[in-house]
């Protein structure tokens, strides 16, 4: 029987997006998502991506080499979530890098 993951608390985003991509991570979402379709529910994950889902946001049109858009279909579903969520969430973490910085 598989060890049972749970989502640890993280001092920070950096903190938290470490471990959604880490092993333990992955396997905490595959094991939701099969629970979830078995209840026939959808299900739950990072407070971090429904934390940025809930803030209003403005669309916008962007232009991506498909290659990077390609890795970041590839990447969102190794980690359960959507592209546009990725997207958002490195978005996210690469302004508050730089804000940092400055």
């Amino acid at each position: 029987m598989k060890k049972r993951i749970e989502i640890p608390k993280f001092k920070n985003e950096n903190e938290e997006s470490d471990w959604w991509a880490s092993r333990d991570g992955r396997e905490y979402v595959k094991r939701r998502s099969v629970e979830a379709q078995s209840k026939g529910t959808k299900a739950t994950g990072s407070r971090l991506v429904a934390q940025l889902a809930k803030k209003s946001s403005v669309q916008i049109a962007i232009r991506i080499p498909e290659g990077d858009l390609a890795q970041a279909r590839k990447i969102a579903m190794r980690k359960g979530i959507g592209y546009q969520t990725l997207i958002k969430v490195l978005v996210h973490e690469g302004l508050a890098r730089e804000a940092r910085r400055d």
